[in-house]
């Protein structure tokens, strides 16, 4: 039968940087027509298979066969002409240049030795109508949402004539409107013929979109499985190696004194406006307040200004009774705070430094990391180590720079560092984000951990059920304000999101007995 052909497949392929082996005699095959998971943790060696495939790095051995026959591919540019598309987490798009430009960037039409501008825009329109994606070609990057740019990386790989395209991590940034387009486009892709793989942690697109799974785990090959054969616990099981539970096993709260007190704060964004309007609220010892609320709604700010990193224009932060308002960052970690932020890369990290470095970032000033002002390497790399064991941080070395680590092994060291510092209060922002379900599990486990060692925990995400299965309380923000303060076990996640729609309280509860619904 045609669709049991495979397009692709890579056998024995391992991939080692010094004696670290990424990819370990890895297999998989991939038939033509059908949408292919890959599935693995952080880390697992996904992205490097994948690297492999599209040429952006050789394999150390093993061989990839095309239609049964033996390919050498030494470039992207040769993945390209043997039509192989990859769509990167990141994107690879010029900000200053057109969709148009973008798109056929080293793939240029010429006539008479000129550019083809007219040629190049006749043949996006073309692929735009038949693959269903709809862009404007003369819009510019830096205007266009995050959705739209990743339409114009597909669009870049369709021009080039790939006929096997691999999406790297796609949904990571994209809402879930966005990500219901994204399955359909992939469905409309595959309808025309072509093959695509998916890397991914998210076991409930996999569910939906995907005819088989692949998984990979600490850079060895698992096995293959039918979706339609498999349970979502069954693939976080085989992924993870072990059982993973989904719920977060905890015992109640049992709340003491108040570790942080927010009264009437009001703070700025970038333009001037007030991004938190007069915000009042509490944190406990021993106790977890999730912030649910959509993003844009002064989360950031409100943590920015809880932590130093943003200028409060009125109202008061207490910390342990002691006012830090206006304090800079490190008298306000000095206090008592520790912090893991939103963007890891931005505020958590010094990538290019090495991973101990990192890790000594909020002690390194202390004894006995250094003395009259000199640095005790032999001591932070010690810590480093000590640290890297206990919250499992898979590495190659301490001394490698944390950029070269997986996302969820960075988010794993800066919650080493912020949480070995044992502070009272502990202030964290999207802790999972891009994450697979081990780590997830791995850090509300932690985060319940310090709750439970009597400290005060602040978590901001827009991950509804991460917000119901760790919280004690639940604040919800909307435009700057606390609309309501619910319980997680008397709240549901349609009246979240009525309140995060601005519905007070008493009008979500009323709503929501008109459509005949209830919390339980």
């Amino acid at each position: 039968m045609a669709e049991e052909q495979n397009v692709i497949e890579m056998r024995n392929i391992t991939k080692q940087f010094g004696t670290f082996k990424a990819n370990d005699n890895i297999n998989l095959q991939v038939r033509k027509g059908e949408i292919h998971a890959l599935l693995g943790e952080n880390g697992a060696g996904k992205s490097t298979l994948m690297n492999v495939l599209s040429g952006l790095l050789q394999p150390t051995s093993g061989e990839i066969l095309m239609d049964g026959q033996k390919v050498d591919i030494s470039s992207p540019t040769r993945a390209n002409q043997l039509g192989i598309g990859m769509v990167h987490q990141h994107f690879m798009l010029v900000d200053a240049f057109t969709v148009t430009e973008n798109i056929i960037l080293g793939s240029e039409p010429k006539k008479s030795g000129m550019l083809d501008q007219k040629k190049a825009k006749a043949e996006i329109e073309r692929l735009s109508q038949e693959y269903g994606l709809k862009v404007d070609p003369d819009a510019y990057i830096r205007d266009i949402s995050v959705g739209m740019q990743q339409r114009v990386e597909i669009l870049k790989t369709l021009y080039r004539g790939a006929n096997v395209l691999i999406f790297d991590e796609p949904t990571a940034v994209l809402t879930p409107q966005e990500i219901d387009e994204l399955i359909m486009i992939m469905e409309g892709l595959i309808n025309e013929g072509k093959s695509i793989i998916l890397i991914t942690h998210k076991l409930d697109e996999i569910k939906k979109v995907a005819d088989r799974c692949s998984v990979i785990r600490r850079g060895q090959y698992i096995g293959t499985v039918d979706v339609k054969d498999v349970s979502s616990q069954q693939l976080a099981d085989m992924m993870v190696g072990r059982s993973v539970s989904f719920k977060t096993d905890k015992i109640p709260a049992t709340p003491g004194e108040v570790v942080l007190s927010i009264k009437d704060l009001v703070v700025k964004e970038s333009r001037g406006l007030e991004a938190v309007k007069s915000l009042t609220l509490d944190v406990h010892r021993g106790e977890v307040v999730g912030i649910a609320g959509i993003d844009g709604n002064g989360q950031s700010e409100l943590i920015q200004a809880l932590t130093g990193l943003r200028k409060v224009e009125s109202g008061t932060v207490t910390i342990n009774g002691k006012d830090v308002t206006g304090h800079a960052p490190r008298q306000i970690t000095e206090s008592g705070v520790g912090h893991v932020p939103e963007d890891r890369h931005k505020y958590g990290l010094i990538l290019p430094l090495p991973l101990s470095e990192n890790i000594a970032l909020q002690s390194y000033y202390h004894a006995p990391f250094s003395k009259n002002g000199i640095l005790n390497y032999g001591e932070i790399d010690r810590y480093a180590k000590r640290l890297i064991e206990e919250y499992d941080v898979r590495t190659t070395s301490e001394k490698a720079p944390a950029a070269s680590l997986s996302g969820g092994n960075q988010q794993k060291a800066i919650i080493a560092r912020e949480v070995d510092r044992d502070p009272d209060l502990l202030i964290v922002s999207q802790p999972t984000r891009g994450l697979d379900v081990g780590a997830i599990e791995y850090i509300h486990k932690r985060l319940v951990e310090q709750r439970d060692k009597q400290k005060g925990v602040l978590l901001v995400s827009f991950e509804l059920d991460e917000i119901l299965n760790v919280s004690d309380r639940i604040a919800v923000i909307h435009a700057g304000e606390i609309v309501g303060i619910v319980d997680p076990k008397e709240t549901s996640e349609n009246e979240l999101g009525l309140l995060m729609a601005g519905y007070s309280l008493e009008e979500a509860r009323a709503e929501l007995a008109k459509a005949g619904e209830t919390n339980e």
